[in-house]
């Protein structure tokens, strides 16, 4: 049985940013969909072969938002029926009318000569039903958009989720190899002595605990890491703050083989202690 969220409310209330927090808690979201497609979207999800547990469908001002309010009654007699829930987004005239005026957008529901104040007042009269019905109502006049993440993590994100509002990744390669282009921080651990000049280490990888011992039992590594969990407690809380959904770190070292493979292991191991939990992807080990 899958989860459905319906997002609507009032144009420029913050639509957009909802249904972007959505996607990045994994929900399958489906953006300015007409309301009577609602009842064929639950259709198609149960009777696909891999469940979609988890669908949010942006709904906003259109010709069929009449339709919407019978849409959710169907949606909701369906014989094996989901969880639906309506999530509102509304905000101030002033606040509204200020941010059509920076976008220098017209308000969709403006046929042509109404100004922005009259269309705001014309479709919050016509949402004004969907707003009785609505299950959350979240006014958007005095949030950034960080906070309205925020908000809508804590409504509609698991447990486990709200722990975890960023995803983090650390990725080792070798710098002969090029840099990875998708990831936030680049980290150089060719300060480190390199086991590729130990005959016995050379065939081996940072994976190969003999290697990892090398690494490991130089001064400096670990005075390294020292330093780095220091950075790592000023940064991953910080852009947790600032909305960010991802977080990449990435360590090279000469060939991505040896030093860089240790480090990124005792890396992730830094962002476990601290909460987080890391996709760890070895890019170059196995490369010479």
């Amino acid at each position: 049985m899958s989860d459905f969220v319906i997002v609507t409310g009032l144009s420029g209330a913050g639509g957009s940013t909802a249904a972007s927090v959505f996607e990045d808690l994994g929900w399958f979201v489906i953006d300015n969909l007409p309301p009577a497609l609602m009842s064929k979207v639950a259709d198609l999800v149960r009777k696909g072969e891999q469940t979609t547990d988890r669908i949010a469908l942006v709904i906003w001002a259109s010709p069929f938002l009449e339709e919407l309010l019978p849409a959710l009654d169907q949606l909701e007699r369906k014989r094996s029926r989901p969880t639906v829930r309506v999530l509102f987004l509304e905000a101030s005239d002033d606040v509204l009318i200020r941010r059509f005026e920076d976008k220098r957008r017209r308000h969709p529901v403006d046929p042509g000569g109404l100004g922005v104040a009259e269309a705001i007042d014309r479709e919050r009269r016509l949402l004004e039903p969907v707003k009785a019905r609505a299950d959350v109502v979240v006014d958007t006049t005095d949030l950034n958009v960080h906070q309205l993440r925020d908000r809508i993590t804590s409504l509609f994100a698991s447990a486990e989720e709200r722990e975890q509002a960023m995803q983090t990744s650390v990725v080792s390669f070798g710098y002969k190899h090029g840099i990875p282009l998708d990831v936030d921080t680049v980290i150089d651990c060719r300060f480190l002595p390199n086991p590729h000049w130990v005959d016995s280490l050379r065939p081996l990888t940072g994976l190969d605990e003999d290697v990892r011992y090398y690494v490991m039992s130089q001064p400096e590594t670990r005075a390294f890491l020292d330093k780095l969990g220091d950075l790592l407690d000023l940064l991953l809380p910080a852009y947790v703050r600032e909305g960010k959904s991802y977080f990449t770190l990435a360590v090279g070292c000469t060939g991505g083989n040896h030093r860089s493979v240790v480090l990124a292991e005792e890396i992730a191991a830094l962002m476990r202690d601290r909460g987080f939990h890391p996709n760890v992807n070895h890019r170059d080990v196995h490369r010479r």
